[in-house]
């Protein structure tokens, strides 16, 4: 009663105090649940600070993260993911880009097609050819796209442009079909002034003159020539011949007529200006342009005649022409033996360059650019016989391979025709010289020019002799000089040798040593053959050698003051 009446008495006293319950008994065990509390509240804070934050939202009441500021706003949410993707999956703070590349042209077909047919390739199906849009648009085309219409399909639409043109034109008349596909047709011709054959029709020719058509069958065979490559240009073709003079080709012990005697062999390295003729072989019609020795012994002696003819002389014994080769059309402008002599070069004016056995007389082989060469010679290495060179008129040294024919390798740095040719340095490299007043050295095989000498007082040199020592090179000068210049690594001018007193100037006289190199000689215009001291560059002695121009001299490879000369009047002098 006391405790009812204590409660009733509390409740009017107070109205704000909160009722007061028993408590309540429960048979489970008490758990001590703080921790969970406060694990639970720690997720709720985290996943608070890892959610996206809700764009909608316009107080934040934490400072975001960095993450939670670039976290995307929508996106397949990922279990393991802070932001929606995985991080294994990303490899941009954005999410996963993916490098694709896609030519412009395919953008464009794409991107048109779809604009047009509503339909397009879909770029991420890599397998097949998956596509987006409307797939019976596709179906109804066949998935062609707006850059490949159909030939017939384009054919089709053109006429029927020209058909509706015409017609407008026509004001609605029928219009021929034949007249659309045939615009050149005379009826649509007459109609349609606007076309660009419009009244040209009378205007055309129709037979050609005489000269019209020989102009026209001139040049289709010109074009057939090029096309089966048989040029008739490259070169004359002038029949291969060769006329042997000696008694018999082999003697009783089978050596050929152009082995070397056995007795032949140098008495004395010293040598000695020549004084007197000593034989007088005259054989070509015409002037001789060239001699040479024959390599090492000297017992033979080839010539090159401007009447077309090679010959070749026997110097030891009888002095008589032992062979004639005949297979230039025109002069015969150089020749060059290789190092054994058994073969040699010749270049003619006919644009030949033809490659003799010396014993035979059989063409080995011809070559030709179409160009006049000036100059041939073969690289003096063991093992380079076969490789041909040639200073052309069109400004080019040519480099042949004569085994297999083919032209190997072109210098063409000069600016006129190539004069000469000539080896130093162990055959590594070579000189010429052109009529454009330069000197160019060159490595062998290497077409680009590793030394230019060109001075405004040059002149051309149409003829460079090397010296025995391989020191020097002498180059006659058509000022009248002979000058002289180092083989050494910069080929410079030696300003303190300078041979002259000669008048050479138009001429290509050649130039020459004595084999021990204590003489310089060369021809002149007026028939002499001069020769100078090497050492004090004083004329030592001048020889009246021919009428006219002596053009070549020679010194004996053996003979101790033996010399041949040859010169425009047609012979060739021993001295």
């Amino acid at each position: 009663m006391d405790l009812i009446q204590s409660y009733e008495e509390h409740d009017t006293d107070s109205d704000d105090s909160p009722l007061r319950t028993l408590p309540s008994k429960s048979a489970a065990p008490k758990v001590d649940d703080t921790m969970l509390a406060l694990t639970t509240a720690a997720g709720a804070a985290n996943r608070a600070l890892t959610k996206p934050l809700d764009p909608t939202q316009h107080i934040v009441n934490f400072n975001p993260t960095y993450d939670q500021l670039w976290a995307p706003i929508y996106g397949p949410s990922h279990p393991f993911a802070k932001d929606g993707l995985a991080q294994g999956m990303r490899n941009h703070k954005l999410g996963f880009v993916e490098d694709a590349a896609i030519a412009p042209f395919l953008f464009d077909e794409q991107y048109n097609t779809f604009h047009k047919f509503g339909y397009a390739a879909d770029p991420s199906g890599s397998e097949g050819y998956n596509y987006v849009g409307d797939l019976d648009r596709m179906k109804e085309t066949s998935g062609i796209s707006v850059y490949n219409i159909p030939q017939h399909e384009q054919k089709k639409r053109k006429i029927e442009k020209k058909k509706e043109t015409l017609e407008e034109e026509n004001q609605g008349d029928e219009v021929d079909v034949t007249e659309v596909e045939n615009p050149a047709s005379d009826a649509w011709l007459s109609k349609n002034r606007k076309s660009p054959w419009a009244g040209k029709k009378e205007g055309l020719q129709g037979e050609l003159t005489e000269e019209q058509k020989k102009y026209a069958e001139e040049y289709a065979k010109k074009k057939e020539d090029e096309k089966s490559g048989n040029n008739r240009d490259k070169g004359e073709v002038f029949a291969d011949k060769s006329t042997f003079h000696g008694k018999e080709e082999s003697d009783y012990q089978g050596r050929s007529w152009i082995a070397h005697p056995k007795d032949a062999k140098a008495t004395d390295d010293h040598r000695y200006i020549p004084k007197r003729l000593v034989h007088t072989w005259s054989g070509h019609t015409k002037g001789v342009s060239a001699i040479r020795f024959f390599p090492k012994h000297g017992h033979l002696l080839l010539s090159a005649g401007m009447d077309t003819k090679v010959k070749i002389w026997d110097v030891f014994n009888s002095g008589k022409c032992m062979r004639t080769y005949m297979g230039h059309g025109k002069a015969v402008r150089d020749i060059w033996f290789c190092n054994d002599g058994t073969k040699f070069l010749t270049a003619g004016y006919d644009k030949n360059i033809k490659y003799w056995d010396t014993e035979t007389g059989q063409v080995i082989s011809a070559f030709s650019t179409g160009k006049i060469p000036y100059v041939v010679r073969l690289n003096p290495d063991e093992d380079k016989q076969n490789i041909l060179l040639a200073g052309m008129s069109d400004k080019k040294i040519v480099q042949w391979d004569m085994n297999t024919g083919q032209i190997t390798q072109e210098y063409d740095q000069h600016l006129g025709a190539v004069n000469t040719i000539t080896f130093v340095d162990d055959n590594r490299r070579f000189v010429t010289s052109s009529d454009d007043k330069s000197l160019r050295v060159w490595e062998f095989g290497i077409p680009v020019v590793i030394k230019y000498i060109s001075e405004p007082h040059m002149h051309s040199m149409p003829s460079i002799s090397l010296h025995p020592n391989t020191n020097w090179l002498a180059a006659q000068s058509l000022d009248n000089q002979i000058l002289i210049y180092s083989t050494r690594e910069r080929f410079q001018l030696n300003k303190k040798k300078r041979f002259a007193g000669h008048i050479v100037a138009g001429y290509a006289c050649q130039v020459n040593f004595s084999p021990d190199g204590r003489f310089v000689m060369s021809g002149d215009g007026e028939g002499k053959c001069w020769f100078w001291d090497w050492k004090s560059c004083k004329v030592f002695r001048t020889l009246k050698c021919h009428e006219g121009v002596c053009i070549g001299c020679e010194w004996h490879p053996l003979e101790q003051s033996k010399v041949a000369t040859c010169g425009w009047d047609g012979l060739i002098k021993y001295w």
